[in-house]
């Protein structure tokens, strides 16, 4: 029964919309009590949009943008096992080669991650917890149109293995995940052009683009006792496209 949460308390910054919802969900789905961080100002400003499912979860709206408004964030959880931050923007039409593009995206792809692995630190000190960081494989390769977001990407990776050296003496097993292309309304830009799509699809062996779930399942993974000796690792979970 490793894959059994039951009488865990799990947190997903960015867990309203998109990967981390199903994450989210997952988590939930295998009987933990589950948090999550959006940026709306309540559950129910979601209930129209797709690829959002808030049944079940406890709902906290935070800009992970403003750390003073991490820090302050009042979550009502006693414990805390499991951090998975999964919050993520990017900025198209060369909007990250603009100064203030590029430190808002690497505000709350990169700093943000700090600031929210420092708040939770001793919780997750306490209960021997597990951080999961959410990054991409642009983090392994160019991605010219959107230079803040390779960066953010690539520092999360960067962050991880840091944070899993120094925290491991204190019992917290810090890895990460790096999707691929997955179908969310981040990547709305390409999935909604057909021509864009059928390229990006050429371009990965598994012939399909990933899910929320595929990303869930190495999730719940490294959550478990199953990666009891994993740390510090972040793993491409992207079909082989950067094979």
């Amino acid at each position: 029964m490793e894959l059994d949460f039951s009488g865990r308390t799990v947190l997903v910054v960015g867990g309203s919309s998109g990967i981390g919802n199903g994450i989210a969900q997952a988590f939930r789905a295998r009987g933990a009590q589950v948090q999550v961080w959006g940026t709306r100002a309540g559950a129910s400003d979601y209930s129209q949009e797709a690829g959002s499912d808030l049944q079940g979860l406890e709902y906290r709206q935070v800009d992970v943008s403003d750390f003073d408004a991490i820090a302050a964030c009042e979550t009502g959880l006693s414990k805390l096992d499991v951090l998975v931050l999964c919050q993520g923007m990017v900025l198209y039409k060369r909007g990250e080669y603009r100064i203030g593009g590029f430190r808002q995206v690497i505000d709350v792809n990169l700093n943000s991650l700090m600031a929210c692995a420092e708040k939770f630190h001793p919780m997750l000190a306490a209960s021997k917890g597990a951080l999961i960081t959410v990054s991409s494989t642009a983090a392994f390769h160019a991605t010219v149109g959107n230079p803040a977001y390779n960066a953010s990407k690539a520092g999360a990776v960067g962050l991880t293995r840091t944070l899993a050296q120094a925290w491991a003496p204190d019992g917290i097993r810090v890895n990460g995940i790096a999707p691929g292309f997955v179908a969310t309304k981040m990547t709305k830009v390409t999935t909604d052009n057909p021509e864009r799509l059928k390229g990006a699809l050429a371009r990965i062996p598994a012939g399909r683009l990933g899910t929320p779930q595929d990303m869930a399942g190495v999730a719940l993974f490294l959550a478990s006792p199953l990666s009891a000796y994993v740390v510090g690792q972040t793993i491409p979970v992207d079909g082989g496209l950067i094979l």
